[in-house]
């Protein structure tokens, strides 16, 4: 049996694991989604979820069949002999629309904002910050076309990764306008890469019938030449008046909300469901793939489904790729908090009512405790290890008056206290009002045997 972890896989480590770094850190993954958390639910998102698989036909229709993600990254889930009926989930969108369509979620309050994260899976050429199993965090706001929707959204995007400490973050704005102006935009394009087919990649010779915005976000070098040799025009170039209105709304919300962005008509959406709006969360401390996220409109997705015709904005980014950025940036995340107590028997006889005393001290704050007889210098060197707050001892004395000797480790105040009374304590934190070891009462001894 091989003791490796499938690969482009990652284990999320506690805290004090050997070279643990933030994307590989469970206390920052925790810390990323406790800060999501707060800042869409703030702008009222509600959570949800929905399952790490979905039918094969939903996640190709939600995600484009001739997408990369869906032509050569899909992870198919086998069982009883079926095979392809169902894929891993490749991005959250498509399953929150149709558990939005599924479960009647239009008759709640419009727009209704969703909020999930989690993990997603794609058969990726593994690198840094791309896996086959990566997480996201991923917003959803279903029921209005408004701009100020838009706006909002990137928003609290921006307003994530602020909170989480990063400067460096910004992002690139670009509109994919109405279907007509994506008619357009697609004769322009077949019109001028036809007479050069023969120099694109194999893929984009494909997207040249199928989709040729596509070709715009190839990852082939000649493409990309071809490209600017070629001087396309932008798909900005091409918006009608109602997407040229939305987009400048767009724009003006953010300028007067004071979120920097910087103007990318290169952003694309290459599927037909999305509409207008289009960004990207870039970070030059990924690398040169500095995308850290993305989002855009896409008012045709419902109705793709199957679904009416809901209009629908969204975003998400890559949690593992965040967390490689805040790396970048020097920024550190909460370690997970020690015992507030950590409570030890010093005979084999107090075991069982020193456990007693934790599971009590629970009912207000964390507590651990040792499941065997400890000497006293052995239960502090344990406390410590944990960074516990306090460390609380039973001896055959201290448990005949049914009390503990309580111990602030960073002063090294100690006092007995009577059990019933040590969970009030805890809560008045009545030891930061203790004298210092200096001026304080000599407490009884507590042997070293």
């Amino acid at each position: 049996m091989s003791l490796q972890r499938p690969k482009g896989t990652q284990d999320h480590l506690p805290d004090g694991s050997p070279k643990l770094r933030a994307d590989l850190s469970a206390s920052a993954f925790s810390h990323v989604t406790r800060t999501a958390a707060r800042v869409l639910e703030r702008g009222g998102a509600q959570w949800m979820e929905t399952p790490l698989f979905e039918y094969a036909d939903l996640v190709q229709r939600g995600v484009g069949s001739s997408t990369d993600i869906v032509r050569k990254e899909m992870f198919t889930v086998t069982y009883a002999g079926e095979h392809g009926g169902y894929i891993l989930r490749p991005e959250g969108t498509a399953g929150i629309v149709r558990a939005y369509l599924e479960n009647g979620l239009k008759q709640l309050p419009s727009p209704l904002k969703l909020w999930t994260h989690g993990p997603m899976f794609r058969a990726e050429n593994v690198q840094q910050g791309r896996l086959r199993q990566f997480h996201q965090v991923d917003y959803e706001v279903i029921g209005s076309a408004l701009s100020l929707v838009d706006a909002e959204a990137i928003w609290l995007m921006v307003q994530v990764v602020q909170e989480l400490g990063l400067t460096g973050a910004r992002i690139k704005l670009g509109s994919v306008g109405d279907p007509a102006d994506r008619e357009r935009y697609d004769a322009y394009l077949r019109q001028l890469f036809t007479p050069h087919a023969e120099r694109l990649s194999a893929d984009s010779q494909d997207r040249l019938t199928r989709n040729p915005m596509r070709i715009l976000d190839s990852k082939s070098k000649d493409d990309q030449a071809l490209i600017v040799e070629l001087g396309v025009e932008p798909m900005l170039n091409f918006l009608g008046e109602e997407a040229s209105a939305h987009f400048q709304e767009v724009r003006g919300h953010l300028e007067a909300w004071g979120v920097p962005y910087d103007l990318d008509p290169s952003i694309v959406r290459g599927l037909d469901y999305y509409r207008r709006t289009a960004w990207e969360l870039h970070h030059q401390g990924v690398g040169a793939k500095s995308a850290l996220g993305g989002g855009g409109r896409y008012d045709g997705l419902a109705k793709e489904l199957g679904g009416p015709e809901t209009p629908a904005v969204g975003w998400a980014f890559g949690i593992e790729r965040l967390l490689i950025a805040m790396d970048a940036e020097g920024l550190k995340w909460p370690l997970t908090a020690g015992p507030l107590v950590y409570v030890a028997a010093l005979d084999a006889e107090q075991v069982d009512p020193a456990a007693r005393v934790a599971l009590g001290i629970r009912a207000v704050a964390r507590a651990e405790f040792a499941y065997r007889a400890l000497k006293p210098g052995n239960v502090f060197r344990e406390a410590e290890r944990r960074t516990a707050v306090y460390a609380a001892l039973i001896g055959s004395e201290e448990a005949g008056r049914g009390s503990v000797m309580l111990k602030h480790l960073s002063s090294g105040v100690q006092r007995e206290v009577p059990v019933a009374e040590l969970n009030a304590l805890l809560l008045s934190d009545l030891f930061s009002e203790m004298p210092s070891p200096d001026s304080a009462p000599t407490p009884p001894a507590l042997e070293t045997r």
